[in-house]
């Protein structure tokens, strides 16, 4: 699951949103999320365990569209809880996110 939520502005007077990108998968072991937003990069943004095969991450993201994949054990694959997802290059989709302004 993915929300949009509260809006805050940095001291350079830039906007940014949070994202909650939330994920289940019971017998992982690492999970990360790697996007356009950072360049692709799964060890930038790991996800942290709650428990029970539950990962979570709050990313602050400026207005935009992103395209991101989530990563566990190695294995990406799409958001399963994305609203929207765009073609990729390799034949599969992305998981796609709208930042609102």
């Amino acid at each position: 699951m993915n929300k949009v939520g509260k809006q805050r502005t940095k001291g350079n007077g830039q906007t940014s949103q949070s994202l909650r990108v939330e994920f289940s998968h019971p017998t992982a072991t690492a999970v990360a999320i790697a996007g356009s937003f950072n360049d692709w990069r799964p060890d930038s943004a790991p996800l942290g365990a709650l428990g029970n095969g539950r990962w979570l991450k709050e990313l602050a993201l400026p207005p935009g569209t992103y395209e991101y994949l989530i990563v566990a054990d190695g294995k990406w694959t799409p958001d399963p809880s994305a609203k929207e997802t765009a073609p990729n290059p390799f034949g599969g989709v992305n998981s796609l996110v709208i930042i609102p302004r």
